[in-house]
């Protein structure tokens, strides 16, 4: 009898627990649709640990070396800030040096000189681009994201983003599209040296 009673709160416990797990309603975990506010900050971080400032920000002199400009922040090579002359054409030869401005926001090599564009939301930047657009630019290297236009030049590294989740690439879109907008038409490529 001892016996019986010490197994019964057991079998009826486990019984309860049973029951419970086959009567409890199954939910899926789904996550919660992100807001707009939250894209952009989740775009802002891709931003920053993509190093995308690091060419496409205009760069000041700081105590602690060169950083971004504030004001300037993601608006590419500034229009008036031309690049001195190659003295030496060796160096631009294919093969030889890769050249970057102080300011990072300009490289000459193999591929000609190169200018980092203005990504705020500026007509002059990628004010008036699509997503779709934007898309293109970053996963298929197509300049301003049009068919039949150039390819993208070195430095940017978009082949890096071909297979960026569709979330992520609107995310950054959100964030760039956040930004104060700054009026910078950044010069056009120049072919390579001969």
């Amino acid at each position: 009898m001892k016996k019986t009673l010490i197994w019964l709160p057991a079998l009826a416990l486990a019984f309860l627990t049973l029951q419970c797990a086959q009567e409890a309603p199954k939910t899926e975990d789904k996550p919660a649709a992100e807001t707009e506010a939250e894209r952009v900050k989740r775009g802002e971080y891709l931003v920053t640990i993509g190093g995308c400032e690091d060419c496409h920000s205009p760069k000041i002199m700081t105590d602690k070396g060169p950083a971004p400009d504030p004001k300037l922040r993601l608006s590419g090579h500034p229009a008036g800030v031309p690049l001195p002359a190659i003295t030496d054409k060796g160096m631009a030869a294919p093969g030889q040096w890769v050249l970057f401005h102080p300011m990072s926001t300009a490289s000459v090599g193999p591929w000609g000189t190169s200018y980092a564009a203005n990504i705020t939301p500026d007509k002059t930047g990628i004010g008036e681009w699509s997503f779709e657009q934007f898309k293109k630019a970053l996963t298929e290297g197509k300049s301003k994201g049009l068919d039949g236009g150039r390819m993208l030049l070195p430095p940017m590294p978009w082949v890096n983003y071909i297979n960026m989740k569709e979330e992520d690439l609107q995310a950054i879109f959100a964030y760039l599209k956040s930004l104060p907008a700054v009026s910078n038409l950044v010069p056009a490529p120049v072919p390579p040296v001969q």
